[in-house]
């Protein structure tokens, strides 16, 4: 089923974020929210993850079972790569499938050093293959290639690409050349 959204408005007292807000997002599809810094992307991803209330208006066809990017990482500083990931998967997940899909996205080394050693880049590598690995029906992520050097933005869209097939994804961004990469659909805002 398709996610609807139909008549959202959100507002923060008198500032009004969504009046009537429209948007069919696909299932099973990659789709792109674009917009002016300010105008309400992460808002709507928040209300979509059920994060935030609207105000009024309905929204349907959002899967349980979520799993998230946010703009920030989220991991626990203190454990290494492969527990961040282990926490959110399948308890029959085993450590060699985290391990080869932190090597997909270019983690190599120091997979038993602690994340708070890591650089942002690594650390938003962990972050992405925790949400992929995450037992969900749908991804929401928040600028997830912010951070990244050119080369390793490429890889991590590939191994999304190839990682996200048949999923729902949603993806906040301020970059059509990634709208392009993935073929995806795009919501401006």
């Amino acid at each position: 089923m398709d996610i609807v959204i139909s008549g959202l408005t959100k507002k923060y007292g008198e500032n009004i974020v969504f009046d009537g807000f429209n948007a069919r997002i696909r299932k099973n599809d990659t789709t792109f929210i674009m917009g002016p810094s300010g105008c309400g992307k992460t808002t709507l991803i928040n209300i979509l993850m059920g994060i935030e209330a609207l105000d009024s208006g309905t929204i349907s066809g959002v899967p349980a079972l979520k799993s998230a990017v946010f703009q920030e990482d989220r991991l626990c500083e203190s454990f290494n790569a492969i527990s961040n990931i282990r926490l959110v998967c399948n308890k029959k997940t085993k450590n060699s499938i985290i391990i080869e899909h932190l090597q997909k996205i270019g983690l190599k080394d120091d997979l038993t050093k602690s994340v708070a050693e890591f650089s942002g880049g690594m650390k938003r590598r962990v972050a992405i293959v925790r949400a992929v690995l995450a037992r969900s029906e749908i991804l929401f992520m928040d600028e997830p290639f912010k951070g990244l050097d050119t080369e390793t933005k490429k890889t991590v869209i590939e191994y999304l690409k190839e990682n996200t097939k048949g999923k729902t994804v949603i993806i906040v961004t301020h970059d059509i050349e990634e709208v392009k990469a993935f073929e995806g659909n795009l919501i401006k805002i």
